[in-house]
């Protein structure tokens, strides 16, 4: 409980730090912070259909996320959640293609399997580079992602294009019998129920099962888990696969859901701000769940900060990365506070 609450309290910290070095850089600009603020709590959360804006920005977050925190469990530093989706996306086209002939909901799952196949695959590479020939994951990972772009760009430039869009290079088209729907009742896709339910697992598996114990000697100690005999390749790469495919599975459902076809519409930055996500939420996967939901807010007031008050759209882009920074930067700050320790370790 106070290794909780000392995480609690430092992210909280750094946020709150974020917030004020942000509106420093409002108040350079000639803009008022407070007024920025509220228009940043309007665009994200004031209106339901901000709300719906929200939720559809948090959904694929979630599963980017998952992609660092998992691997982050056995301690790798995994980046590649963009190109993961990017390569999810590809491979679902092609799985939907393939499967043209089946039921609708049979398809669609094939659909969904081929995107979470071809993440896990993607980043399951890192895994064996750095089991095998001591690759730093965190370097590859990144290398994947821009080799995933221009994979993608490739293919539906070629390959995979759909010559009857002119307006953009785009892929074949799944049947149209396998697209889903949105959520009955809120609008948005079915990404926010798959994120939610694949963090959840994740939180079950990682902390509940012998695999995700496991999982946890290797990233607190991997001498010591080499010692008991654990297999240290298998557990690397199996963190790897959960995790790509987990971001495999954005890809797919931005395919099922919102897209139907596979175009440069996949590599808008999901991979990246999940990575974000997951340092916010501390590896957590429950956690993942609501700093997913704080990151997708900010994201959707993007536009309507533009319009109030003439920013750029990046803007928002901006906030995330001093909130990145300062996230990264209160790590130091672990273990210096004698109010989150016992006793004994406190003496």
């Amino acid at each position: 409980m106070r290794a909780r609450a000392e995480a609690a309290v430092i992210t909280a910290g750094a946020i709150a730090f974020a917030i004020a070095l942000f509106a420093l850089f409002l108040l350079g600009n000639g803009l008022d912070p407070l007024a920025v603020y509220a228009v940043l709590w309007l665009g994200g959360f004031g209106t339901p259909f901000s709300l719906q804006a929200t939720l559809t920005q948090a959904a694929p977050l979630m599963l980017t996320a998952l992609c660092t925190a998992i691997p982050a469990r056995a301690g790798l530093l995994v980046i590649g959640g963009e190109g993961a989706l990017v390569v999810g996306g590809v491979c679902a086209v092609l799985a939907g293609v393939a499967a043209n002939a089946l039921a609708p909901a049979l398809g669609t799952v094939i659909v969904c399997l081929g995107g979470m196949a071809g993440g896990a695959a993607w980043i399951a590479i890192a895994g064996g580079l750095k089991y095998l020939r001591g690759v730093n994951e965190t370097i590859a990972t990144l290398l994947l992602n821009y080799i995933a772009i221009a994979l993608l760009n490739h293919l539906v430039s070629g390959p995979i294009r759909d010559l009857e869009v002119s307006l953009k290079p785009t892929s074949w088209s799944i049947p149209r019998s396998y697209m889903l729907e949105p959520l009955p009742g809120i609008g948005v896709h079915w990404g926010l129920a798959f994120g939610i339910l694949a963090c959840v697992i994740a939180f079950v598996m990682l902390r509940y099962t012998v695999l995700g114990v496991a999982i946890g000697v290797l990233g607190g100690n991997p001498r010591a888990a080499q010692l008991v005999g654990l297999p240290i390749g298998r557990l690397t790469l199996l963190a790897c696969g959960f995790g790509g495919a987990a971001a495999g599975l954005a890809g797919a459902v931005e395919i099922v859901a919102v897209h139907g076809a596979a175009s440069s519409s996949l590599a808008v930055g999901f991979g990246y701000a999940g990575i974000l996500v997951a340092f916010l939420a501390r590896q957590n996967p429950l956690a993942v769940v609501f700093f997913a939901l704080l990151v997708g807010g900010i994201s959707a007031s993007g536009g309507l900060m533009q319009r109030r008050f003439d920013m750029p759209d990046a803007a928002t882009q901006v906030l995330q990365g001093i909130i990145f920074l300062c996230v990264l930067a209160s790590n130091t700050l672990y273990g210096r506070f004698g109010l989150f320790r016992g006793r004994s370790a406190a003496a």
